[in-house]
């Protein structure tokens, strides 16, 4: 059974695919809309616990930014203390588990607040989402060995669907990515590495609808 915090939703079933836990609430999501803070909560997710002054390393900010930042994402319940970790004064930072996505833009007001801040944080993670992949292609030769290199993959395949078609197959997709997050995300294996999965399903702009005289004909 998933617990809701009360800095998030429940995100309406209609659109709500099943690894997504909750949506971020307006105020939880105005407190993320901060590109530096968007990046501290994607350094936690991908990389685990850290201490304010390791975000700062890792960023090229401060420790007293880090702490400022990731303090009020604490209040936003998006970040909470590992008091497991650290010694004395020192404090390490997590990411509250659970996926999480920012609310349908079709139920903000055009021009809100809650709009901009909504296209803010998924402009960031989609950046950071680039910035991750166009790192591995640059650098990953020098920092892998073959044993990851050659299991490393990007596909791009090309496909005539339906909404509902389009719709399945990303159901199956959820499916799998729950089943290994089940069993890898909160227990890793000796040996793992921070790992991270695009996938980007949806109908091209540019394309036209397939009308019957453009539908193969059975024989």
């Amino acid at each position: 059974m998933t617990t809701t915090p009360e800095n998030f939703e429940d995100q309406p079933s209609s659109t709500r695919h099943p690894g997504i836990d909750h949506v971020l609430s307006t105020s939880a999501l105005k407190s993320l809309a901060h590109p530096l803070r968007v990046r501290i909560y994607d350094e936690l997710s991908a990389y685990g616990p850290l201490t304010a002054s390791g975000l700062g390393e890792r960023l090229g900010e401060s420790s007293g930014s880090m702490s400022y930042h990731l303090r009020q994402l604490e209040r936003s319940g998006l970040v909470r203390e590992n008091t497991a970790r650290g010694k004395g004064r020192e404090r390490w930072w997590e990411r509250v588990p659970g996926s999480v996505a920012v609310p349908d833009a079709r139920s903000l007001p055009p021009g809100s607040a809650e709009r901009l801040a909504a296209k803010l944080v998924e402009d960031e993670w989609m950046r950071t989402r680039e910035q991750n992949f166009r790192d591995f292609v640059t650098e990953g030769d020098q920092i892998f060995d073959a044993e990851w290199l050659d299991i490393a993959t990007s596909d791009t395949i090309n496909l005539r669907l339906t909404a509902e078609q389009l719709g399945a197959l990303v159901a199956e997709l959820d499916v799998v990515f729950m089943k290994y997050g089940d069993l890898y995300k909160l227990t890793p294996s000796p040996g793992s590495r921070p790992v991270q999965i695009h996938l980007n399903a949806f109908p091209l702009v540019r394309g036209q609808v397939t009308d019957d005289t453009t539908t193969p004909k059975e024989r």
